[in-house]
């Protein structure tokens, strides 16, 4: 009986694996690095309205190239695609009153405009991402709250622009 179990699991575990290795599956970072190649450097155009945020997007840049792209982070004259960032003004409104009419929910919005330097040619990416975030009813939106909004709203957009970027690699895939 104990032997009948085992076979049983390991055909079953087999099976799965053969299904598995059949389908084609490609993570979107394949896709993606097709398009950004292997070395990527970044800059980012410091905004006079909220230079602190710079910092943030760049870190946040940064840490998807690695991540995400998989791919090494190197200066600009040993690179193979460069990315400049420029983001726009963040806006932050309100979304949620309480029953005194006090606002105590905001959406930030982040807008970013990436261009992409590869081989001599450039594109143009924009991306948009939001975050939503609470405050105490009649309390004043601090800078803390507000800088964080920030900073998870533009993670949202460089994950938006991954995503334009790893279809535009699934669709040079798909005409090979």
């Amino acid at each position: 009986m104990q032997f009948f179990l085992n076979t049983k699991a390991f055909f079953l575990l087999f099976l799965v694996f053969i299904v598995m290795s059949g389908c084609g599956y490609k993570s979107s970072a394949k896709f993606s690095r097709e398009v950004m190649g292997e070395r990527i450097s970044t800059s980012v155009i410091i905004s006079s309205e909220d230079p602190q945020n710079t910092v943030i997007i760049k870190d946040a840049v940064d840490r998807a190239v690695i991540e995400v792209f998989q791919a090494s982070l190197v200066s600009k004259a040993n690179s193979q695609t460069h990315l400049l960032l420029k983001m726009g003004t963040p806006s932050y409104a309100p979304i949620v009153y309480d029953e005194n009419g006090y606002v105590i929910g905001y959406r930030m919005s982040v807008l970013l405009n990436i261009i992409k330097h590869t081989n001599g040619t450039l594109k143009s990416y924009n991306t948009r991402g939001f975050h939503d975030f609470s405050v105490a009813p009649n309390a004043i939106v601090t800078d803390q709250d507000r800088f964080e909004a920030i900073g998870f709203a533009a993670q949202r957009a460089i994950k938006s622009f991954v995503a334009q970027v790893s279809a535009e690699g699934a669709r040079l895939k798909n005409k090979e």
